[in-house]
């Protein structure tokens, strides 16, 4: 998809964004408005009840909700559960559906059953979660049973407890839980980056708007400095979650290593962009009610989820052969 088209997504995500500020842990109003323009499954087949598109398309909304902060759970919805469902084959039931990032014990008795405590982002709002089984089968079931948890930004981060539960769909499909691990790093990456964008945005605003010793904050060489090193680091955390977005989607054979170099990069500079976006801010930015909060509670919450830089970075360096390639454009 061209990027004026992808600019007619942002505007027309943009605008559904437009003036909201909820504070409970899912903004249905939000949700059902995205539902209804079809944005909540953006890059779902449509074969399966998704909305059609690509993988960057699917990127581009998720980057923008993370941007402003949203409370909605495309990138579980679309991003895991979705993807898992169209390598499986299997329609997208009603409702709320999200992925589980652990697998289930299948067993038969009475039919074809699940058993199992699988964590489950936003797993208390799902009406069907989406996992893979210790036999290789996607499975899909409803959702009855839920210890709710959150992480740091207040996200639920629950986990649901399948006891004896029957499979409402199945699929031979044989996803490694691998696979499952580096979809859920790209998607941190790709809302990384769109937090980190907020933060940039916050001190900008902030710094031309405070005034010390009658002029703008901005106007400090120390400051501007601050501001500078912010904006590098935004900057390499988007170019990093883009170029993974676009080596997915392509089937790139450095992929894998794109996504641990981009959930390597994006994890490292939250930290950085959260401290220098604080510091610029002052006390403003750590109370409740300030936007900047909601962007680095964010950060520091989806920095650790599935894997934070140390782990990427040794598997990075663990990895065999390609990397020199992917770094270079070619052979050593």
């Amino acid at each position: 998809m061209s990027d004026e088209l992808h600019e007619e997504i942002r505007a027309a995500v943009g605008a559904i964004l437009k003036g909201r500020d909820s504070q409970d842990d899912f903004d249905r109003s939000l949700w059902k408005d995205l539902c209804d323009t079809g944005f909540h499954l953006l890059g779902v087949p449509e074969e399966i009840g998704g909305s059609g598109g690509g993988l960057r398309d699917l990127a581009v909304v998720v980057d923008l909700l993370a941007f402003h902060g949203a409370r909605v759970p495309v990138a579980e919805s679309a991003f895991l559960a979705g993807w898992l469902l169209a390598r499986a084959g299997l329609s997208i039931p009603d409702g709320v559906v999200v992925a589980s990032i652990d697998q289930a014990r299948v067993h038969r008795r009475d039919g074809l059953r699940l058993s199992g405590r699988v964590r489950t982002p936003w797993g208390r709002h799902a009406g069907h979660v989406v996992t893979t089984a210790h036999d290789g089968n996607v499975v899909v079931s409803p959702v009855s049973a839920v210890e709710r948890q959150e992480n740091l930004a207040g996200e639920p981060r629950d986990v649901v407890v399948l006891d004896n539960v029957e499979v409402t769909a199945v699929a031979p499909v044989g996803v490694e839980p691998d696979e499952i691990l580096h979809r859920g790093a790209l998607v941190r990456a790709v809302q990384l980056a769109g937090a980190a964008r907020a933060v940039l945005a916050s001190a900008r605003r902030h710094v031309a708007q405070r005034e010390q010793f009658g002029r703008p904050l901005a106007r400090f060489q120390a400051v501007q400095q601050h501001l500078a090193a912010l904006a590098a680091e935004v900057t390499a955390m988007r170019v990093s979650a883009d170029a993974a977005v676009l080596a997915v989607e392509a089937s790139d054979r450095g992929a894998a290593i794109a996504v641990a170099a981009a959930k390597a990069t994006t994890s490292a500079g939250a930290h950085v962009v959260a401290g220098i976006g604080h510091q610029l801010h002052g006390a403003l930015g750590y109370s409740a009610e300030h936007a900047l909060g909601a962007a680095t509670t964010r950060l520091w919450s989806w920095r650790e989820e599935f894997g934070n830089e140390s782990y990427w970075h040794d598997r990075l360096a663990a990895a065999e052969g390609s990397v020199w390639s992917v770094v270079t454009g070619g052979d050593r």
